[in-house]
Parts: C-alpha cells; structure tokens; sequence
C-alpha cells in the first residue's frame, strides 16, 4: 500500500493520542495535535478509512485498525531509530532530532532502517527515553512512568522519559543534567507548583515551574516501596 508523508502522520498522531486514552480519539484532538482544521482531519479520515486503515464512528472517534497501526509503528520505529542514530553518530543535540527525524522517517527504506537498528545495538529507547518498536512491530507502551508532582519533599526517583516536543524545554533540561536515566531527589514542593530537584552527583538543584514538569515522566528507584509496578 503507498502512502503519502501526510497519511502516515495521521496514523502516527491518532497512534498516538489512542495509546493515552485506550479507546476512540476525537478529530478535534487530532486537528489540535497536526495543526490543521477539524475538516480537514474528516476529510482525511475518509480517504485512510477507504483504505481500512482506520474505524470512524460519528460521535465516538476514530480508532486505528489492525493494518493502520502496523503503519503507525513503522512510522515511529523509523522516527525513535533516527533520533538515535542521529544524536549517537552525527553529534545532534537531543533537542534538534525531532524535527530532522520527522523530515527523513518517511523517506528511508526498511535496508537502511535495518543497518541502523545493527549500528545502535537494536536499541529499546530513543534519546527522550521513548520505547522503539522493534522489526516485528508488537504496541509499545506509549504512557510509561508518572508525573514528578506526584512525589513528596525527600523522595528519589529516575527519570524515565522527557517529551520531545518542545525543544526549549529540552535545553533547560539539558543545561540542568535532566535526562532519561538521571536520578534525581525530590528537595521541595511548593504550594503553587514550583518543584525543585536535584540531580544525583550534582550541587545545584533546579526548580521548575508546572508548565516543564509535565514534560517529564519518572519512576522510584529500584528498592523503594513504590517501585514494585514500574520495573527498571
């Protein structure tokens, strides 16, 4: 089946917006997420249900089928592989890989996709700590780790993964030493959002503000009593 760049993000957007709700995702919040208008999404979702590659029902959603998926995974397996390759071996910051890889995932054959996974080792996670699907494309676990705020004053945990959608916010983070596998203690919460942690080996703490903590999924540190449903 031959699809366009714009289709395949499509899937990989409702791909996306599906695995956090675990059911039908709305095409407004797919035009939120692409930036397009609601009929444009409608329209689109036409053609890719023409080709059953999705399952739309008037009032409840839009949800991939079997095959819209297997693309989807494609698509982000050549997206994380890229982000990777490009920050291991051609000396990318992780805050300027997303753009590129969004660029070059549609237009790299499975050959080099396959000489790249070798190159990296078959990797698990891309540099945002983002689960790569492997060749045989099973679901991957999108929505890993929980939110920081959900910790007290004292508590340590890793940093399990960051989102890669905002660049500037990786670059604070970077400046920071805050990156997926950082252990980081927890040394204030404060009333109106702010939470200071501070990294492990590092003197100085960071105190971010709501809007980059909800950039950033964690787990406790192997051994305490909240870690036993987030494996290492």
């Amino acid at each position: 089946m031959i699809l366009n760049a714009v289709m395949e993000d499509y899937l990989k957007a409702i791909y996306q917006l599906q695995s956090r709700t675990d059911g039908r995702v709305k095409t407004s919040e797919i035009a939120d997420r692409l930036g397009v208008k609601p009929p444009t999404v409608s329209s689109m979702i036409e053609k890719l249900g023409e080709r059953n590659l999705v399952d739309y029902e008037k009032y409840k959603g839009v949800r991939l089928t079997s095959e819209g998926e297997a693309v989807a995974l494609e698509i982000i397996r050549h997206h994380r592989l890229l982000e990777a390759y490009l920050t291991e071996h051609l000396e990318y910051e992780w805050d300027e890989v997303h753009e590129e890889a969004d660029e070059l995932e549609h237009h790299i054959s499975e050959k080099f996709i396959q000489h790249v996974t070798e190159l990296l080792d078959n990797p698990d996670v891309d540099p945002h700590g983002d689960p790569i699907p492997k060749e045989n494309l099973d679901p991957v676990e999108e929505a890993r780790g929980e939110s920081i705020t959900e910790y007290d004053e004292g508590d340590v945990v890793v940093v399990e993964r960051v989102s890669d959608e905002d660049s500037d916010v990786l670059r604070y983070l970077s400046e920071h030493n805050i990156t997926p596998g950082t252990e980081v203690t927890v040394t204030e919460v404060a009333p109106f959002g702010m939470v200071t942690i501070r990294p492990r080996c590092e003197d100085e703490a960071a105190s971010l503000p709501r809007d980059v903590l909800e950039h950033i999924r964690v787990r406790p540190v192997a051994g305490d009593a909240r870690s036993e449903d987030f494996p290492a």
